[in-house]
C-alpha cells in the first residue's frame, strides 16, 4: 500500500472532544470518523486491525469447536415476546414497525435468534453439546456513548453460545472458554487483562466473568484483593463490613432537627460520623413508578446493579412529588409509610446506635438499633465495596477499587432462554429435557480501542505485530533521489513477495512529517531509506516502541526484516501459551 493513496489524513492537533488517548489517537491517526453520537466510519487502517482481531478470534473459536453462523441485524419483535425481553429490557432496545406494521427489534445481543436457529436441530440428546457464534454488527442505543470506540451505539462483537444437556459439561466447557478468551486478547497485545467475577445482568444467568484491561479511563470500578488476588466487578462483589466495636445501644429518640435535609449536615449537627447513621436513597420502578427505598449506612453507596438484581426490576431515580407520603430529607425506616417498598442493606447491623430520619418534617431519631427497633425485616448486599474493604475471599482488610475496560465476558447463562422459548431435547430415557447455555462476547473494535488505549505514546499508537494494520513502514526521504528511490521501490516489493505486509511512504514531503505519520499509524517496524545511509550501504530499522534501533546492509534487509518480524510474532505466541500455563 502506497500511504499517499491511503484515505484518511492525519494531524497533529487533539481534537477537543475527545476525552481519552484512544478516542483522540484514532481520530487523529485516520482510523475512523465521526458520523453520530456513538456511531463511526472506519478508514482502512482500522479495518485492516479488526480484521485481525476477528482472524485471531475466528481460530481460537474454531479450536474449541466453534462452528460460525450469522444472525440477521433485524428480528422479528415475536422472538424476544417469546424470551420476555421485549418489555423487560429499556430503551437500549430499539423497537420499530415495517410498512406492514409488522414489529421489529434492531439486535443489541442474539439469545433469540441463537434459539430458534437450533432448536429444531438440537430435539435429541445425540446432538449435544455444540457452540456456534457469529462476528456481527449490533446496535444498542447506548444513553452516554462515550470514549470513540469503547462504548458505542453502533458496534461489530463476536457472540458465542453453546448448548449442553448438563451444568457439569457446561461448566467443562465454560473453562475451555476461559482459557480461549485469555488467549485471544494475548494474541491481540494485552496479556495483562484480568478476569474477574462479574453480574450478568440484563443476560441472567447464574455465573458470569468478565475481561477487563486496568486503566484509569476505564469506565467499569475493579475489586481486586491485594493480599489474595481475588478480584470481581464491584457490582458483584459482596460488600463485607465488620461490626462497629464501642458503640452503646441508647433509647430510640426523636429530636428536632430544623433546616436539615442531608445526611452529611444530620452528622454534622449531632457531632457523629457517617458510619453511625442511616441514609435513605429513593428509586421508583421503571414500569408502574412505584416508591423503592434503600437504607444504608451513611458512609456507603448504593450499588444500583445489585439493587435492580435483587428488585428483579429497572429502576430510575425517585422524584418525590407534592402527593408523595415520602418527607424530602427526613425519610428514615422506622415509622416508614404504608406502601412504600424498602430494602434494607446489611451495613445497618454493624452499628448498635445511629440517626436517621423520623419521616417528620424537621425530625430525625437518634439510638436507632436495627436489630432492636426494625422487626421482622431482611437485609441484603446492596451496597458498593469500597478501597480498604474486606476482602471476601481471604477476609483480610485488603481491598483497593481499580478502574477498567471490559473487553469480553462470559456467562453461564442456564435455561433461561430455552425454558421461555420452549426449546427442548430427549434425553436417553425419552423424556423432554431443556438445554443448558453458555454465551461468550468479545467487541471487536472497543479490543481494538483498548490495545491502543494500552499501547501508546504521546506520537501516536504502537500496535503489537499480531493486530497492527501493517508489519512495516517504509520511509523513503528524498524521494527525488533516483538511487534512493530505486532501491526502496525494489525493498518494497520484494518484502511484499515475501508474506510482509508494508505501507510505502514515498512523498516528496519532509522528514519531520513523514515521521509524525509514522508514529500515528504505529506500524511495529519502520525502515528508513535515504540517499545518506544509501552512502553507507545500509538501511535504518527501528521498532515502533523504541526497543530496537539497527542498520542493515542493502542486500541483508529483506532478511534481517523477515526475522524481526518473525521473532515478534513469536513473542505474542509465546506470551498466549504462558497466560493459559498460568
Amino acid at each position: 500500500m502506497k500511504l499517499d493513496k491511503l484515505v484518511g489524513e492525519r494531524f497533529k492537533e487533539r481534537p477537543s472532544d475527545c476525552a481519552i488517548d484512544s478516542h483522540a489517537l484514532m481520530i487523529r491517526g485516520g482510523y475512523m470518523k465521526y458520523v453520530a453520537n456513538g456511531i463511526f466510519s472506519q478508514y482502512m487502517p482500522l479495518r485492516r486491525v479488526c480484521r485481525k482481531i476477528e482472524q485471531i478470534i475466528r481460530e481460537e473459536m474454531d479450536a474449541i469447536d466453534g462452528q460460525e453462523v450469522l444472525f440477521p441485524v433485524v428480528l422479528p419483535a415475536s422472538l424476544w415476546e417469546e424470551s420476555g425481553r421485549y418489555t423487560s429490557v429499556g430503551s437500549e432496545l430499539l423497537r420499530m414497525s415495517d410498512r406492514n406494521g409488522s414489529k421489529l427489534v434492531l439486535g443489541m445481543t442474539h439469545e433469540e435468534a441463537c434459539v430458534q436457529l437450533v432448536r429444531e436441530y438440537g430435539q435429541t440428546y445425540t446432538k449435544y453439546p455444540f457452540m456456534v457464534y457469529q462476528i456481527q454488527t449490533k446496535f444498542r442505543d447506548e444513553a452516554r456513548p462515550r470514549g470513540g470506540l469503547i462504548r458505542v451505539r453502533e458496534f461489530t462483537m463476536k457472540d458465542a453460545y453453546s448448548f449442553h444437556t448438563s451444568q457439569e459439561d457446561l461448566e467443562k466447557y465454560y473453562a475451555r472458554c476461559y482459557d480461549a478468551y485469555k488467549r485471544i486478547f494475548a494474541r491481540a497485545g494485552i496479556p495483562e487483562v484480568v478476569v474477574v467475577a462479574s453480574d450478568s445482568g440484563m443476560m441472567g444467568g447464574s455465573i458470569s466473568h468478565e475481561y477487563m484491561l486496568l486503566t484509569p479511563v476505564g469506565e467499569d470500578s475493579i475489586a481486586i484483593c491485594t493480599d489474595c488476588g481475588f478480584s470481581a466487578n464491584v457490582d458483584a462483589a459482596e460488600n463485607i463490613l465488620e461490626k462497629k466495636e464501642g458503640i452503646e445501644q441508647r433509647p430510640l429518640e426523636k429530636v428536632y432537627t430544623p433546616n436539615i435535609h442531608t445526611i452529611e449536615e444530620i452528622c454534622e449537627f449531632l457531632h457523629t460520623p457517617l458510619d453511625e447513621s442511616c441514609k435513605a436513597v429513593v428509586y421508583q420502578k421503571a414500569d408502574s413508578g412505584e416508591y423503592i427505598v434503600v437504607f444504608v449506612r451513611g458512609d456507603l453507596e448504593v450499588n444500583e446493579t445489585k439493587l435492580t438484581s435483587y428488585l428483579g426490576c429497572e429502576i430510575v431515580p425517585a422524584q418525590i412529588t407534592d402527593d408523595c407520603p415520602l418527607k424530602s430529607g427526613y425519610i428514615g425506616p422506622y415509622n416508614l409509610p404504608e406502601g412504600i417498598i424498602a430494602v434494607y442493606d446489611r451495613s445497618l447491623l454493624t452499628c448498635e446506635s445511629m440517626s436517621c430520619g423520623a419521616n417528620e418534617e424537621e425530625y430525625h431519631y437518634v439510638g436507632l438499633c436495627a436489630q432492636r427497633d426494625l422487626k421482622g425485616v431482611e437485609y441484603h448486599d446492596v451496597s458498593k465495596i469500597k478501597t480498604g474493604g474486606i476482602c471476601p475471599k481471604c477476609g483480610k482488610k485488603a481491598i483497593e477499587i481499580s478502574r477498567g475496560i471490559e473487553v469480553g465476558n462470559i456467562f453461564q447463562l442456564g435455561t433461561k432462554y430455552t425454558k421461555s422459548m420452549n426449546m427442548q431435547y430427549l434425553d436417553s430415557n425419552g423424556e423432554p429435557q431443556y438445554p443448558i447455555m453458555g454465551c461468550y462476547g468479545i467487541g471487536v473494535g472497543r479490543l481494538a480501542a483498548s490495545v491502543c488505549e494500552a499501547k501508546h505514546d504521546d506520537y501516536g499508537v504502537i500496535w503489537p505485530m499480531s493486530i497492527a494494520p501493517w508489519q512495516v513502514h517504509l520511509c523513503l526521504v528524498r524521494a527525488d533521489d533516483e538511487e534512493a528511490r530505486a532501491y526502496a521501490d525494489k525493498l518494497y516489493n520484494d518484502l511484499q513477495k515475501e508474506g510482509i505486509e508494508v505501507i510505502y511512504d514515498d512523498r516528496n514531503v519532509r522528514a519531520g512529517v513523514m515521521f509524525s505519520d509514522a508514529d500515528l499509524l504505529g506500524v511495529p517496524v519502520r525502515v528508513v531509506v535515504s540517499p545518506r545511509n544509501m552512502k553507507q550501504g545500509c538501511c535504518e530499522i527501528s521498532l515502533r516502541d523504541k526497543s530496537l534501533q539497527t542498520t542493515a546492509a542493502l542486500d541483508e534487509a529483506v532478511s534481517v526484516i523477515k526475522n524481526i518480524v518473525a521473532q515478534k510474532l513469536d513473542e505474542i505466541k509465546k506470551s498466549a501459551d504462558s497466560v493459559v500455563e498460568k
